[in-house]
């Protein structure tokens, strides 16, 4: 028997950016008009706005209902959607050609405006956003340009916090209720799971991702990681310690590291993936981890548990967790 289950089967480039600020002016008219042309729009009935302070601490006038959203990250585009916000351009989940797996039947007719190393500008001006949710973009050139198209809004601090996340994005978006009420049923769903766990609450639970390039864990600072502080468990070795980046390499010889009473692996690949269980079982190094041994190793989809994460992400975790460790 196969001493697996399944339950499915940061280094940052230049973003792409227009050659000059007169190409993107001639691109966006209307928001490189004149003070005068807002005022006269001020003046004749314009929409509504209200101002938040975003996760870098700028201010951000935004109109009071956006219609025309573009998520620049994985965790803002999982945030509008569970708002009930169909974002009009997103930007590619890391590893991904559009957007994380677990998000793609619910995004598949938004366009790709950008890619984890950063937005394409004139995509982002050819969808046409009324707001833009910058993510955790901190490159002050990318994001002056940005704002010259749209009110543009940080929501990620440095702790990554995907629930002060979705907050500022309720805020942003005009859905504060609705970001609450999430998050209420997220705590309550949490809590149960956390009962329902019996003997295994507590346990020492490991997640890793694997690839060509080998195995690397996620420590702290991270979404998963909050997520299992949430229900109580405790972390094998350096998953103990905030990580430098978004995941730690292991070699096959240090695997100890990430040996738990239970351990979740996957991918950023679902063909991978689908393979996962047979590539592993050969490698001794597995073997010996007692998790595997245990029978207490379980594949999921790298793209929701190892990636930047998010709201729905969150909730969807606690069933993958559920499914495999409440008998």
């Amino acid at each position: 028997m196969a001493p697996y289950s399944s339950l499915s089967s940061r280094g940052i480039a230049r973003p792409v950016v227009s050659a000059t600020l007169f190409t993107l002016c001639a691109l966006t008219l209307s928001a490189c008009g004149s003070s005068d042309d807002k005022a006269e729009a001020a003046g004749t009935g314009a929409a509504a706005t209200t101002q938040v302070t975003d996760a870098a601490g700028t201010k951000v006038e935004v109109p009071a209902a956006p219609k025309r959203v573009v998520a620049l990250s994985e965790m803002d585009l999982d945030a509008s959607l569970a708002l009930g916000v169909e974002p009009v351009g997103l930007t590619a989940g890391r590893g991904q050609k559009g957007a994380p797996q677990y998000l793609a039947e619910q995004a598949k007719s938004i366009p790709v405006v950008g890619a984890v190393t950063g937005p394409d500008i004139e995509k982002v001006v050819q969808a046409k956003p009324d707001v833009i949710l910058a993510g955790q973009l901190a490159d002050e050139q990318v994001l002056e340009q940005l704002r010259k198209i749209a009110p543009t809004v940080v929501t990620i601090d440095d702790t990554k916090d995907w629930k002060k996340a979705l907050q500022l994005t309720g805020t942003t978006l005009g859905r504060s209720n609705e970001a609450e009420k999430f998050l209420s049923d997220y705590e309550t769903k949490a809590s149960a799971l956390k009962s329902d766990l019996g003997p295994q609450a507590g346990a020492s639970v490991s997640v890793a991702r694997y690839s060509a390039k080998g195995t690397a864990v996620m420590q702290q600072g991270v979404f998963i990681s909050d997520v299992l502080k949430d229900l109580g468990f405790k972390r094998p070795g350096i998953q103990n310690e905030q990580g430098e980046g978004h995941s730690t390499p292991l070699s096959d010889e240090n695997l100890a590291e990430i040996d738990g009473d239970w351990l979740f692996i996957g991918s950023l690949d679902a063909t991978t993936d689908a393979d996962l269980l047979g590539e592993l079982a050969k490698k001794p190094a597995y073997e010996q981890l007692g998790a595997v041994r245990d029978k207490h190793a379980t594949v999921i989809d790298g793209t929701k548990w190892t990636s930047l994460g998010g709201a729905q992400a969150a909730v969807s975790v606690l069933d993958d967790i559920r499914k495999a460790m409440v008998k």
